[in-house]
């Protein structure tokens, strides 16, 4: 506060003062904004807001596929520290329980004086009734001597745990300061590409929306892409209206199958389903409906099973885009896909050529 109130100072007049601040802000709000998109740029025909809404979603694809992974991470981690500190809470209950009995026999050997043995043998009345008293001491001790070395044991045990337990802590800590920036950057670039889809007209917003990803796609409607629903999980791997290529897997029409069912849900980051997907959310949940377990990032999904050629592509294959494996879709066949585009389309059929091609996976 004390720097704000230094460049008020009355050397600079009130108008001049008012004029610096107006040139500071309007300064700001060119360099303010998201990848050179900002209010002050110059008037930008609509084939250059596609390209720059393109590019914008495509650097939030990357970032929201990053997010995934760090949330999946935060996830294992968090789930780690509970069962160490669950079981830290175990120890702690048996290792009360020890030093209750380790307390007892100690209460129990002060009471019995603590005089020297050779002492208690010479005053006792009854020499072999004390000799077996002794005997059964030493046993006493011994059992002593164990259960305070299990008491140490206990003790080293939980406290390797609570030194786990904080390690985790700080991986969790990071992953969730992952979460943040992820989620900082995705609704910037979201927030961009929007401020610029405002400055089109509607009926040029509309034609965008028509269009995919790259300007190569033509928006087909749910009845038209889908054709004939697919009578039985079998069936689900006929491609529509060119051909009949079926699945090769019972699991991969399962798979197909709910991608079918999903043409028109909204595009979402970060959602997995029900009703709404990104890219990878999509290709989990469809083969999650077959009882498959997917990874959740596009890059851990094209390991997720044998690497197929495009040339080898079958209905129910993952497809793979982009250099840095950032979007995914479900091959159903005849050089068709089902993805989730990004925020401006929803889920729906596409050519796999529209977008660099960077490989693909059967699930196995």
């Amino acid at each position: 506060m004390a720097a704000h109130r230094r460049t008020r100072q009355r050397s600079i007049g009130g108008n001049t003062a008012r004029t610096a601040v107006t040139i500071a802000l309007a300064g700001a709000a060119t360099a303010t904004a998201f990848d050179g998109v900002g209010h002050a740029d110059p008037q930008l025909s609509p084939t250059q807001v596609k390209a720059k809404v393109d590019t914008l979603y495509k650097e939030a694809e990357v970032a929201t596929e990053k997010y995934n992974g760090a949330e999946e991470k935060a996830r294992t981690a968090e789930k780690h520290l509970r069962t160490l500190r669950d079981e830290a809470a175990r120890k702690e209950d048996r290792l009360n329980s020890a030093r209750e009995a380790l307390g007892s026999m100690a209460a129990a050997q002060y009471r019995s004086g603590g005089i020297d043995p050779a002492v208690q043998l010479a005053l006792s009345d009854d020499p072999d009734r004390y000799l077996d008293g002794a005997a059964f001491a030493e046993r006493v001790g011994t059992r002593q001597s164990a259960a305070v070395a299990g008491v140490r044991k206990q003790l080293r045990e939980i406290e390797q745990l609570r030194g786990a337990a904080h390690v985790e802590l700080t991986s969790l800590t990071a992953r969730q300061a992952e979460l943040k920036r992820q989620k900082k950057t995705i609704t910037g670039k979201l927030e961009a590409a929007r401020g610029l889809l405002a400055r089109l007209s509607p009926a040029e917003r509309t034609h965008y929306a028509e269009q995919g990803a790259e300007g190569g796609q033509q928006r087909v409607s749910r009845s038209s892409t889908r054709g004939p629903a697919p009578a039985t999980a079998a069936e689900a791997g006929t491609s529509g209206s060119t051909g009949t290529t079926a699945a090769p897997t019972s699991r991969a029409a399962e798979a197909v199958a709910f991608a079918y069912a999903k043409l028109g849900s909204p595009y979402v980051w970060g959602a997995t389903g029900p009703n709404a997907f990104d890219c990878s959310g999509l290709t989990q949940a469809a083969y999650r409906s077959a009882g498959v377990s997917l990874p959740r990032t596009t890059y851990a999904q094209i390991n997720a099973g044998q690497r197929v050629s495009r040339s080898e592509l079958q209905p129910g294959d993952l497809v793979f885009f982009y250099s840095g494996i950032s979007h995914v879709g479900i091959y159903v066949g005849d050089g068709q896909m089902i993805h989730a585009p990004n925020p401006s389309a929803p889920v729906r059929l596409a050519p796999i050529d529209q977008m660099p091609f960077a490989g693909a996976t059967r699930v196995v």
